[in-house]
């Protein structure tokens, strides 16, 4: 099917240019999303044979941070692959070059952003960016026979099928993460939890979560659920505050968390805050520092880390974008360094010896120092806490 679909895509560009040819003119406007952010990438890709990278993720909407950061730390890689000379596969050297589509972190335009992206002749895909937008294409991808790797989407389904992976970590890996650091390492006994229950993202963590802290000998004092689109959580923070809760955890996005601590911090509820990968972020949309100052979240990256890689990749992000790269930039990157791996373990380009080889291949990145794959699809590697710290992120002692 995708072989089908490129040979398609490649008679209809044809077709097109001999029509405009034809008719003496040409429409300059481009309305994609693809990879005008460098010239080094579009200056290499008419040089060798392009290998073509699709994106999938949120450019507008709520969750647009999340997207546009992977979409940037993905250029950051393919720009320094190509700088370096691209990608050796046989006798065939390969330059990158992405294709994004926005998919405003939906189910329902998550299918429609892929099947633009296959028309575009895309080898392999990064993405969705959400959980449930990868498990919505999910099995067209899988039917395609492409190799699909999430750079975020944690959900345990989004890698349910033989050719999906993902960089980040699963909810309940995160989840039972933060439980174990809470209890054993914070030393909190009496926790309460405030959780969005029309997100499977939420909703996993959340799950994995509390059956840990149970285990652990701690108390879950309250669990709160709201919904996709509150931002009211007075009735949530009410409940808590009329418990001996002494933190809470919220397994949601960052634009729930700013809600959450700032209406905190005004009806006076003073504890230690916990929250997912999805806080990262948070710095940026909050109007008072002071309510997130001190929180912990689970996150692969930190942009203040005194490491090679890392200020490579900061310093490299920071003057392309004039932005602090957060942990989903340093998400796309790996995946793309990871798509490097898989196409030198494999020695070729076909998506099944490239999803064969995922199994095989150990990448040195971002967001672990040593990534492998098990055969479930998911990365092994350590997961970290980050705090807020005088109005900046840093690891957790």
């Amino acid at each position: 099917m995708k072989n089908i679909k490129k040979i398609l895509a490649v008679i209809m560009a044809s077709a097109m240019v001999f029509s405009l040819a034809a008719c003496g003119s040409k429409d300059d406007s481009d309305t994609s999303s693809s990879s005008d952010d460098s010239a080094t990438t579009d200056e290499a890709a008419g040089k060798d044979e392009v290998f073509l990278i699709g994106g999938i993720g949120p450019l507008t909407g709520a969750a647009a941070s999340y997207g546009t950061s992977v979409k940037q730390g993905a250029q950051i890689a393919i720009d320094e692959i190509n700088a370096a000379g691209g990608v050796t596969v046989g006798d065939t050297t390969y330059t990158f070059q992405l294709e994004f589509a926005d998919d405003e972190a939906s189910e329902e335009k998550s299918p429609q952003a892929y099947n633009s992206l296959m028309d575009k002749g895309i080898d392999v895909l990064m993405g969705c960016v959400t959980s449930g937008a990868s498990i919505a294409i999910s099995d067209l991808t899988y039917a395609d026979g492409i190799l699909q790797i999430s750079p975020s989407g944690s959900a345990e389904d989004v890698i349910a099928n033989d050719n999906a992976f993902r960089i980040c970590f699963s909810d309940p890996e995160q989840g039972t993460a933060m439980a174990d650091y809470a209890v054993n390492d914070l030393g909190l006994k009496n926790i309460a939890v405030v959780y969005n229950a029309s997100d499977e993202y939420s909703t996993g963590i959340q799950a994995a979560f509390e059956e840990e802290v149970a285990d652990l000998g701690g108390t879950i004092v309250a669990s709160e659920a709201f919904n996709n689109g509150d931002v009211d959580f007075n009735t949530q923070l009410t409940k808590i505050k009329g418990t001996d809760a002494d933190a809470i955890y919220v397994p949601a996005y960052y634009q729930d968390a700013t809600y959450i601590t700032k209406q905190a911090k005004d009806m006076g509820i003073d504890v230690q805050f916990l929250g997912s990968d999805g806080w990262d972020g948070v710095l940026g949309t909050v109007t008072d520092e002071s309510t997130v100052e001190g929180c912990i979240f689970t996150s692969p990256f930190c942009a203040s880390v005194d490491q090679e890689n890392v200020v490579a990749f900061v310093e490299a992000y920071e003057a392309a974008y004039d932005a602090t790269p957060d942990q989903f930039a340093a998400d796309g990157y790996d995946v793309v360094y990871t798509f490097k791996a898989a196409m030198e373990q494999a020695g070729s380009i076909d998506d099944a010896d490239m999803i064969a080889a995922m199994t095989e291949i150990t990448v040195a990145g971002l967001t672990g120092d040593e990534i492998t794959f098990d055969a479930s699809g998911a990365p092994v590697k350590e997961v970290k806490f980050v705090t807020v710290k005088d109005g900046g992120y840093e690891y957790a002692e």
